[in-house]
């Protein structure tokens, strides 16, 4: 079953919220985080995407970088931006986007658990991502960025997570994006041992929805430390989300070439395998085996023939789909985790998106995809398997800075 503890979150003064709060440090490249946080001495930019303050820094992933964000994360706190709770605390966090409203619970979840499985996995992390995520929590001494977790419903939960946010919450703001982000603190000790024991009860596993690299270096960060550490570093971030508030997203990919076909025998290729029709504008699939392409400024509906795929949780996926019959078969592309000629693009970003990557020139062809349900999720990860890379892109994203886990103190 699943073990979560609460935490004494480090979280921004009354007043700060807004000004802290900053996208996922993986989500802005370091120009763009320079840009967001200009003038904004508050920023959590300055501790997550701390090379915006390491003046001429040719190697983002030097020490100097890790020792900047460590001495950052200091000053936040001297100058009372971030304040530290003075006892273990669950907490809540609600997301507005579009008019829909997502709401999950804040806590530290058992390294134990991701190591044996009660926390499961669906996709492969790279050795130099996991890297930097090592150095800057084990330098800072903070879990920065906040791991996505998902759950099935257990409807005991629910009702005391809806009760509590009868409350005031603590946080309360809509940020640039048009994003509201709401917080509430769940001090009342017998309502937090409540929700210890009813995920210890009820939840036999989570699954990692996204973080899977932040997830893998805290575990290694632990591995790593002396005899003797702070009983922190056995737990990590956390955000949990029942399956019912989830949304996934359509996760798109660019290719820089055909692997020498030209866009006649290209196509002519696919209809081995799909029913090829030209569309009259950008096409986004509207159910599972149904794929967007945009060549040559056409786009194109494929749909898979039966019996050409698998019926099993991997290869029923229309990302595996994809990559076996189009990317690796046609195009040449073996591991999209480290083939420079295929990119990736959140379906957030639109279609749109998508034409202007290809008509630029930079790209040669695109695809649009259905998103993979959580149910696949949750399939996938309980048979053990993984899904290719860059199956899943969820929105809205949890902002960085607004709840932070100490692991030495």
């Amino acid at each position: 079953m699943a073990i979560i503890k609460p935490f004494k979150a480090l979280r921004p003064a009354p007043g700060k919220a807004a000004a802290v709060a900053a996208p996922p440090y993986d989500v802005l490249n370091s120009a763009e985080a320079a840009v967001q946080a200009a003038g904004n001495p508050d920023s959590f930019l300055h501790i997550t995407k701390s090379e915006i303050d390491c003046a001429g820094i040719a190697d983002i992933h030097t020490q100097e970088v890790y020792e900047k964000a460590k001495t950052n994360l200091k000053e936040f706190i001297n100058r009372g931006v971030l304040i530290r709770e003075d006892k273990p605390c669950y907490y809540i966090y609600e997301l507005v986007m579009h008019g829909r409203t997502q709401t999950g619970l804040v806590a530290v979840s058992s390294i134990d658990d991701y190591e044996n499985d009660i926390i499961k996995k669906h996709e492969f992390t790279r050795p130099e991502k996991e890297q930097d995520r090592i150095n800057h929590i084990r330098t800072s001494g903070a879990q920065t960025g906040n791991v996505f977790l998902a759950y099935r419903d257990v409807a005991t939960i629910n009702h005391m997570i809806d009760d509590w946010k009868r409350k005031l919450p603590v946080y309360d703001f809509t940020a640039a994006d048009g994003i509201s982000h709401r917080i509430w603190v769940i001090d009342n000790p017998a309502t937090v041992q409540q929700i210890s024991d009813l995920f210890a009860q009820e939840v036999p596993y989570t699954y990692i929805a996204d973080g899977h690299h932040r997830a893998a270096s805290a575990a290694k960060v632990r591995r790593s430390l002396e005899p003797g550490y702070h009983d922190h570093a056995n737990y990590f971030l956390t955000t949990l989300f029942p399956a019912n508030q989830l949304h996934i997203m359509d996760y798109n990919r660019v290719v820089k070439d055909l692997n020498g076909h030209t866009e006649t025998g290209f196509l002519r290729a696919l209809y081995d395998e799909f029913e090829v029709e030209r569309m009259p504008a950008a096409f986004s699939p509207t159910r599972l085996h149904e794929f967007g392409l945009y060549l040559g400024g056409q786009w194109y509906k494929l749909t898979s023939k039966e019996g050409t795929y698998s019926e099993d949780p991997i290869g029923v996926l229309d990302v595996t789909i994809l990559s076996d019959k189009v990317l690796d078969k046609l195009l040449g592309i073996n591991d999209q985790r480290t083939d420079k000629r295929i990119d990736f693009v959140g379906g957030i970003r639109g279609l749109h998106e998508l034409e202007k990557r290809v008509d630029s020139g930079e790209m040669k062809l695109a695809f649009s995809l259905h998103p993979v349900s959580i149910q696949q999720l949750f399939d996938i990860a309980d048979s053990g398997n993984v899904m290719p890379p860059k199956s899943t892109w969820f929105e809205p994203k949890l902002r960085d800075g607004l709840l932070t886990h100490l692991i030495y103190e």
